[in-house]
This record gives C-alpha cells, structure tokens and sequence, in this order.
C-alpha cells in the first residue's frame, strides 16, 4: 500500500522540477540567443516479488516472466536545443553580431573561457571588444603585422580600438607610371617648353607634392626625352623658390645628362639668299619689305602687274628712290571710298549721234541725255569735272593726278579710261624710297641687303643652352641648303618608341622599362641653410603602358602613382582618421580611414563542439566545456569553415517556441493532479485498513 503513495510523491516531483524547466523558458523568452531546455522522465525502480523462470524441458512446463512492481519516475534527462536557431532581431548596431550556424563566440573573463551565442557586443575604454553585459572580452586571431593578414593562432583580446588604430599611417609614394599617347605631331613636343606631364605623389610624412616633367622631341621619330621641370607643394609653390636654391637638380634628378650630335641638311630661310660665287649670305628683301610705304599703296596693292625700274645689280642707297609702274583697275566702290574720295555723278548734256553732232527732236531743240562722270579736287579747293580717258600728255591727266596727290603723293598717270560701268583702268608711275641700302635682283624682283656675318642666323639657328651648331657646313648651291652639325645636349631620360608599331621601346637606357625619379638626401640655400630632403623617397616612374600613335596632334600621356598593374602599390597615401568599421561574415574586422585606406584589425575566433547540448550552461548567456562537450582547443575555427557565418547589426533572438511551452505545461499540470490524486486515493485506502479495527 505504501509503494503508491511514494510512487504519487515521486510523480508529483517530476513534473515540479518539468514545471521548473518550462518556467525557466518562458521567463527566458525574451532573452538573447536562449536556448531552450525540455525534460523527459524515466521510470524510478522496481521491486521484484517474483523473478523469471526458463521453460523446463524435462517436465514441458513453460517459462514465466518476473513480477515487478515500480515505485515511480525520476527526472532522465534536461536537454538543450542548443543547435535550434533563433530568430534575428535588427538592431543596426554593428557591434551587434548574430551567428548563424552551430558555433559559439569566445569571451574571457581574463582567467577563463566561455562560449557565447549572444552577440551584444560593445567597445570598452582600453578599446577592447567586449560583451556589454558582462565585460568579458571577446576573443579572436590578431593581424601578423609584416604580412598584414590574419595569423590564427592561440585567441586572444581583440583590441580593435585602440591608438594604433585609430589613425592610418602616412606612406610616400615608389611607384608611379606613365599611360597615354605621345603624339608626334603634337606641336608641344617642338616647343620650349615640351608637352608637360604632371605626377602627384607623397613624401613619408604624408604631405602632397606635384612633380612636373616635360616630353621633348629629339627630331628623330620615335626619338623624346623626359625632363624633370620642378616640384611643387601643396599650395602650388615651387620648392626650388620655397628653399631658396638655384634649380630643381639640387633636390632630385631624373636621368643624366646626354649629348646627341647629328648632321642634318637644312633650307635656307626666305629672308636670307646664299651667294654661291663668294660663299656669302645676304639678307633678302621683298619689295614691300624694303620701300616706305609699299605695303599699304592701294595703287600697288591692286594692280595686276608691277614693274619696278632697275636692272639687275642696281645699288641703291638708303634712302634713294625706286620708281614702280603698274596697271590697275579699280571698281567705282573703290574710287568714291577712302582713300581715293571721288565723287561719281550725274549731269545733263546734249545726246550725240555717230559723227559727234548733237541730236534734235521734231521741234529742233537739243535732245539732253544723263550722264556719270568723276569729280576731284583740283588742288585749290575747287571740285572739277575729271575727263573719261587720256593718254600721252593730255591736259586730262594732269587733272587726274591733282585729284589722286592727297592719298598717293607723288603719283603720275600716263593712261586712264572710264568704264560704262563706273570702274577704271589706269596705267600709273608710284616712287618709293628705301630703308636700307640694297641690290635689285630683277630674276626674282627683290633686293639683297646687308651680309649676314653669322651664317646660322640664315638658316634660323642659333646656339643655345642645350644645342650647338657646328662649323665649318657645306652649303648646296643654288637653293641655299646646308648640312650643319648639330650637338644637343639635355638634362633628362631618352624615351624611345618602336618606329613600326608606335609601341614602347625603352626609356634610359636599351631594355629598361623603367627610370627613377632620384631624390637627393640634402640640399643648401643660397643663404647656407641646409634642407634635409630624406622625407622624400625615390620614385620608380614605368613608361611601358604609353605609346607613339597618332591622336589628331594631341598628346595624352599622363603620369600616376602606384604600379602600372592596378594593384595599388607603392601609391603613398596622406595619413588618415578612421571613419568606420565593418565585421564581415568571417568574422573579420575591418577599419576604414578617411585617407581611402583600410586596415584589418583582427577576426573573431569561433568555438565548434562535437556534442554542443553538452556544454554546460554558467548564466550571464554563457557556457562552459564539459566531459561529454568536447574541449576547447584554445585556438578556435573560422566560423565559415563549417559553412555558417556572421551578421553584423543583428542579434539572434530565444528559440522558446511559447506555443509549444504552453502545450507542455497543461501536459504537466495534468500530469500534477494526477499523481496527487494517487496520493489521495492511497490514504482514503489506509484509512479504510485501519477502520477495520473497528
């Protein structure tokens, strides 16, 4: 009779301790990443009144089972959905970080492990990356700091703001390369100045300079240099003005000096006439170059053909005169404007027939027709009527010439004839007066002038800084040409271009991609003060990308830092703040600076269990290793090594399902009232077993 009521209290035990668990979830409902426990029940023990027996084949009587009585249930087991995920909840924190997968974080208390699903993460005062909760610090692989990748390693603390990392350091620019076309027919490339080509790089304090080149011609296709011009700071000014020194040279070089020496055959220039006879040269006059006032004559201007009144070899002195005759015809527009200023009208006269006779009408008067004709100045004031044609030594002409002195001074007219259109044709005589004393060469109708004592000025040469022409040269009769030694030399590198194909040969030197703008360790003022230039480093400037193709006569060539593979080396960089911070889905925590640099703080580390419901749960979220776990080999895995990953601004949320827990617990209240009715219904037994005393 006892064993029911003690089978009822062991009942009523168990589902007390399942209403435990239940309870536990519920309150945990809102808890991040809760896992929850369910129990199950075990039966408690048996008494055996009688045990089991074989069949016995002697006797034929056959085997019984043993009978056993129990006392009850127990608790079997608690166990964890430790492997069921959460729901994720957005809290766009990016400290927040939500595993999906069967991995846990790693966090210390600075003597001891725990395993974690909760991902409220914050920053500490030391820079720490911490549990907001607890302070426990999250734990991870750190970055080796030569090859700047994660080093997975035995975890530790991830400082990830701490000083270091807050700011990026500054690095100076090593490489740099030149793209782009180097037209030939780019006239830039002739000029003083060249085609100017700029590189902006950093020295290793992280301040910005501005390098400008210029590509020369060398004359020769396919032939340039490359010349360092100076080096500015970042406002624009010069740093050869800025310290006081005499040129670029004395803070950096780029290439030596080189010397080319060619013979080449050069023209004769238009100003300049070589004398073969004597092996002289003279300067060359044009009319218009040598007479006063030639060039704005209109008389001269417009006439068809002008004579000029030499014989070949006439001298003339400074001074002297030349007379120029010419045919002309000049429109009625011309004529009244400035500066010939006649005056074309109407008058009325008698018409005249064939034999010059005035022609009468049928009551005999005279028949009066309009006519044009041209009126001018006749010297006092007085405005005449100028005839329609003369010649020879017509009074008419003198009146032609008295209206045309005021705008041609000195001219004579030997032939004029007035068009029926208003236009005119004359034949006139103009006297120049020259500037220089000169020689009339009728064979070209030109003059020949003052010896020129230097023969290069004949050709447009002259020596310079960078070329000199060397003598004695050969000039080629009778066109002038010369071949004349030309020696150039420049401060620079020689670019070359294959001729065929436009593409890059070498700049230096034969095979070498590549030439180094050299920067000098110090330099000194012209005040003595020495500047300390080893903040500079030397730049690798790679030339191969560019090439020697026709675009139009523009060149395009352009220079920028960093190697010529895109792969951002060697670039320089100003330093940087950092501005934000992104944890990837590795685990990886990456910086990024205001400076377009980033910089890979750390990576969290994660735990992985071969049993994970055997971790044994510590509060505060947290578990720790058991026997029936699987321990910790205190250096973790990569949480994709397992195919999960990592959200940031997410937390995962409690996987208690309450429809389920609800469902539970009317089970166990049921389960309750069931084992206490046991209790009851046993003592209404005992009570009838002691009134039998009665």
């Amino acid at each position: 009779m006892m064993r029911s009521l003690f089978s009822g209290v062991a009942g009523l035990k168990v589902h007390q301790t399942r209403m435990d668990v239940i309870g536990n979830n519920i309150a945990n409902v809102n808890t991040t990443s809760y896992k929850s426990q369910s129990m199950s029940f075990s039966d408690l023990l048996y008494q055996t009144t009688q045990a089991a027996s074989g069949a016995n084949a002697a006797t034929g009587r056959g085997g019984i089972n043993a009978r056993q009585i129990g006392l009850g249930a127990k608790n079997g087991a608690i166990s964890t959905a430790i492997t069921t995920q959460g729901s994720a909840q957005s809290t766009n924190n990016p400290w927040d970080i939500m595993i999906t997968g069967d991995s846990f974080f790693v966090v210390s208390n600075g003597s001891q492990n725990f395993f974690t699903r909760d991902g409220s993460f914050t920053v500490d005062g030391a820079g720490n990356l911490v549990m907001s909760s607890t302070g426990y610090t999250v734990m991870g692989w750190q970055v080796n700091e030569e090859t700047g990748e994660i080093y997975p390693d035995t975890v530790s603390a991830l400082k990830v703001m701490q000083e270091d990392n807050l700011t990026y350091p500054p690095e100076s620019t090593t490489l740099a390369y030149m793209s782009g076309i180097v037209d030939k027919y780019d006239s830039a490339l002739s000029s003083a100045g060249g085609r100017v080509v700029t590189l902006s790089f950093f020295d290793q304090q992280g301040y910005q300079y501005t390098a400008k080149f210029s590509i020369h011609s060398l004359g020769s296709d396919g032939q340039y240099y490359v010349q360092l011009d100076d080096i500015l700071n970042s406002k624009g000014d010069s740093l050869v003005k800025e310290y006081g020194l005499s040129s670029i040279n004395e803070i950096a070089t780029f290439g030596g000096q080189d010397t080319i020496t060619e013979t080449t055959l050069y023209q004769l220039l238009d100003t300049a006439e070589y004398d073969a006879a004597t092996n002289t040269y003279n300067m060359k006059y044009q009319p218009a170059n040598i007479l006063e006032g030639y060039a704005t004559n209109q008389l001269v201007n417009a006439a068809s053909n002008v004579v000029i009144g030499l014989q070949d070899g006439d001298k003339v002195a400074e001074g002297g005169d030349v007379t120029v005759t010419g045919t002309v015809k000049l429109s009625k527009s011309e004529l009244v404007a400035p500066n010939f200023n006649l005056i074309y009208a109407p008058v009325e006269e008698p018409k005249l027939d064939e034999n010059g006779n005035e022609v009468k009408d049928d009551a005999g008067n005279t028949v009066m027709v309009k006519v044009y004709h041209y009126y001018g100045d006749d010297g006092n004031g007085n405005t005449i009527q100028l005839p329609d044609a003369a010649s020879g030594t017509d009074a008419g002409l003198a009146q032609w010439q008295t209206a045309l002195q005021k705008s041609f001074p000195g001219v004579k007219v030997s032939k004029i004839e007035v068009k029926s259109d208003g236009s005119v044709e004359m034949e006139f005589e103009q006297t120049f007066k020259t500037t220089k004393e000169v020689t009339y060469k009728e064979s070209g109708n030109y003059f020949v002038g003052e010896q020129i004592t230097n023969p290069l000025e004949a050709y447009g040469l002259a020596d310079t800084e960078n070329t000199k022409y060397g003598y004695p040269f050969v000039a080629v009769s009778p066109d002038g040409q010369a071949q004349i030694t030309k020696t150039f030399s420049y401060t620079g590198n020689r670019l070359v271009y294959d001729t065929e194909k436009g593409l890059f040969d070498y700049i230096g030197s034969p095979n070498n991609d590549s030439a180094i703008l050299n920067f000098n360790a110090s330099a000194t003022s012209r005040q003595g003060d020495v500047i300390d230039l080893t903040r500079f480093t030397n730049i690798d400037i790679d030339f191969s990308l560019s090439k020697n193709y026709p675009n139009g006569g523009t060149s395009t060539a352009s220079m920028l830092s960093g190697d010529k593979g895109g792969n951002n080396l060697g670039t320089g960089r100003a330093p940087g703040e950092m501005t934000g911070i992104e944890i990837a889905q590795d685990g990886k925590i990456t910086a990024y600076y205001d400076n377009s640099c980033s910089k890979l703080l750390g990576q969290i580390a994660v735990a992985n269990f071969a049993n994970a419901s055997g971790l044994s749960k510590q509060g505060d979220n947290l578990y720790s290793a058991t026997a029936n776990s699987g321990e910790f080999d205190g250096i973790g895995d990569d949480i994709t090594k397992n195919n999960g990953y990592m959200t940031s601004g997410v937390l995962e949320m409690s996987n208690v399902d309450l429809s389920q827990e609800f469902t539970e617990m009317i089970t166990t209240q049921r389960g309750f009232q069931a084992n206490s009715r046991i209790i009851t219904t046993s003592d209404t037994l005992l009570e009838e077993l002691v009134n039998l005393k009665r």
